[in-house]
């Protein structure tokens, strides 16, 4: 199910969508500065522990992280928080949106 799962990518994709660069990520973790580096590039995986740690950093859960299907969870998340505070008619309105985007501008 995972094999074809590229670990060093999806965790590039991620953590530029927070606006963080590597070194900074790295360091926040309490690594060395090349520790993001070195597995965005295939060199090396995290521990299991370090990959809860990068996904506590991320703010997502470990099956968030591994999702085809969401592909900003974080902007996700933001959506979904704000669209609480929303009326009913207001939530129906922001529904008939997305399902307009998703039919004429399709996935991406």
């Amino acid at each position: 199910m995972y094999i074809d799962f590229n670990f060093s990518k999806r965790l590039s994709q991620l953590r530029a969508q927070k606006g963080v660069s590597a070194r900074d990520m790295s360091l926040s973790l309490g690594q060395n500065p090349t520790y993001i580096h070195k597995i965005e590039n295939g060199l090396a995986l995290p521990s299991m522990m370090g990959f809860f740690y990068i996904c506590e950093y991320l703010d997502l859960e470990p099956a968030e992280f591994f999702s085809r299907e969401i592909h900003s969870p974080a902007k996700l998340k933001e959506l979904l928080s704000d669209a609480q505070h929303l009326n009913r008619e207001q939530l129906e309105h922001l529904h008939l949106l997305v399902k307009d985007l998703l039919k004429y501008g399709g996935k991406k």
